[in-house]
């Protein structure tokens, strides 16, 4: 019953955090477009950055990477990642555990998420040069799977090592004798 009662909490919990977020977005962050828009630019900028490390030509116009003068990726405001910083927020901060430890945890995880997605664009954009025909397969599906395997496995690690979730184990009977 406590399971239950547990999972039902975490359940409304995350439903709640999603409402608010689903309003705060809806009336305030996407109608004025500033926050979509910036963390867009930071994403499309280190997405370049990261793709001159390795030694190519690339530049940002607005929020579109080009790579030797030619457009590769356009950054828009669904792939710029808020919404899985935000869906990331909202599981940890659900999810039973000490406060202070989350506090510690969603900054990092907002940065790796952020990091991941930056990476994302620049392989994206690599993408574009070498095998434009599977950019479309690769966005939807390829990179989103990896992408939120990876917010899973950060959940997991939480679960794991920082909340206050205690797993009992249960013995079998081999474990028994």
């Amino acid at each position: 019953y406590n399971q239950q009662k547990s999972l039902f909490k975490f359940l409304g919990s995350v439903a709640g955090l999603y409402a608010i977020w689903f309003l705060v977005y809806e009336c305030w962050v996407g109608p004025n477009d500033y926050v979509d828009t910036w963390l867009s630019e930071q994403v499309a900028y280190a997405g370049a950055w990261t793709l001159s490390l390795i030694g190519y030509s690339a530049k940002v116009r607005e929020i579109l990477i080009l790579v030797d003068d030619k457009p590769t990726v356009f950054i828009g405001n669904p792939c710029n990642s808020l919404a899985l910083m935000a869906t990331f927020t909202g599981l940890i901060g659900a999810f039973p555990g000490d406060f202070r430890k989350k506090l510690f945890f969603i900054p990092i995880g907002i940065v790796a998420i952020y990091m991941i997605n930056v990476l994302r664009v620049a392989a994206l954009s690599l993408n574009h040069i070498y095998s434009h025909g599977t950019v479309d397969f690769n966005h939807k599906y390829t990179f989103s799977f990896v992408v939120y395997a990876f917010i899973l496995g950060m959940w997991v690690i939480w679960v794991k090592k920082y909340s206050s979730l205690k797993v009992e184990s249960q013995e079998t009977s081999s474990d028994a004798a």
